[in-house]
């Protein structure tokens, strides 16, 4: 049976572009740090990879931190800047929530409406006239429902009061242009893994403007602000993964379309489904709905074993299916968000897989659907 993977959010295939250059990078054993060629050779992947990816995000080279992935650069960013207050939204993704508990702040939740969107007007009033010691946490894209966030707008009212701003832009990358000075952000947080690059490698880009201080000493790696030899091989893979999510936005149009078209056929199925997010700018990939009347566990499983892979809301839950606490926040009750179910397309993806996955979701729906109905 031909396997269907819908899970781009939760990680992407690793391109074979990639592929090549890790494995062509593996025979090179040298330290970055040593001075012979073996490390000067390393080094200089590692500076290429360096410029690929600021190029990718708008910025500079030296302002790329590389790191372990996107939770790590999270609770970097939230660590790294000192603050009395941290305010950060209520969808934001568990690593920026959880790290926020721990930042010894006072940690304040920005609601969001049923749209999944932060209020502009709310972020000032919250802010009041002195946001010096503030600092405001607000991701570019939902993983769950793909809401883009406006981070322009949202990053002019921090800077005016003089807080500092850092976005999870994880879900970006080969999804929606990204440009550090025109978005008018102090950081931002990437992860390979969701553009083609390999698990267990990402970068936290700190403008040139923004003062931090180190939280892992020792080496002096990474401009002095993450000690630590560099993960050589994921860094290079990294770097070309950026070259090509850059030409994947070129093809962006094909992946809204297959999107689009999967929302309209279950649709016509079930006129009665939630579509989570759909009144405002979304993901052009990512797709969250209903299928009433039947747990989003249960749907993943039958879908599963027909050989089609999507998710419940996150899968940065050690595996677990739990109400979506991005769902809650947007006011949905329990009965609904545990109903939802996440689709999020990528490079592979045909319009035969959208229609395979109709099918089997259809299937599905009329047998689970039924016997929960006659089971009341």
């Amino acid at each position: 049976m031909d396997l269907v993977y819908l899970d781009y959010n939760a990680t992407a295939p690793v391109k074979p572009e990639v592929t090549q250059v890790v494995m062509s990078v593996l025979n090179n054993h040298g330290n970055p740090s040593s001075v012979h060629s073996f490390g000067r050779d390393a080094r200089e992947l590692i500076e290429e990879a360096r410029e690929s990816v600021a190029l990718m995000v708008g910025s500079q080279s030296s302002n790329v931190i590389f790191t372990s992935g996107g939770t790590e650069s999270n609770n970097l960013a939230i660590k790294l800047v000192k603050k009395k207050r941290l305010i950060v939204s209520a969808a934001e993704h568990p690593s920026i929530l959880a790290a926020a508990d721990f930042a010894g702040a006072e940690k304040i939740i920005l609601p969001v409406d049923s749209n999944g969107m932060v209020s502009p007007v709310m972020l000032k009033d919250i802010l009041g006239p002195d946001g010096t010691d503030t600092l405001v946490s607000i991701m570019l894209a939902n993983n769950e429902t793909g809401v883009i966030q406006p981070i322009a707008e949202l990053a002019q009212i921090a800077r005016s009061v003089g807080a500092i701003i850092h976005c999870d832009a994880v879900q970006g990358p080969g999804r929606t242009a990204i440009n550090m000075d025109a978005l008018g952000i102090h950081m931002l947080s990437i992860s390979a893994h969701k553009f083609g690059g390999l698990k267990g490698v990402g970068a936290l880009v700190i403008s040139s403007e923004q003062e931090v201080n180190p939280i892992i000493v020792g080496g002096g790696q990474e401009r002095g602000w993450r000690g630590g030899t560099e993960n050589v091989p994921g860094i290079i893979g990294m770097g070309k993964a950026a070259q090509l999510a850059l030409l994947d936005l070129d093809n962006i149009e094909q992946i809204a379309n297959l999107r689009d078209l999967l929302e309209k056929k279950i649709l016509r199925i079930e006129p009665d489904v939630t579509i989570f997010g759909d009144k405002v700018d979304r993901l052009p990939n990512t797709s969250s709905f209903t299928m009433p009347g039947v747990q989003s566990e249960t749907q993943v499983m039958a879908l599963d074993l027909a050989g089609i892979a999507v998710s419940a809301g996150s899968a940065c839950s050690s595996g677990k299916v739990e109400p979506s606490h991005v769902l809650t926040a947007m006011g949905y009750s329990e009965a609904i968000g545990g109903c939802a179910i996440r689709v999020s397309i990528g490079w592979t993806n045909t319009e035969e897989d959208i229609d395979r996955f109709i099918n089997t979701w259809k299937a599905t729906y009329s047998g689970l659907a039924s016997r929960h109905r006659n089971s009341i």
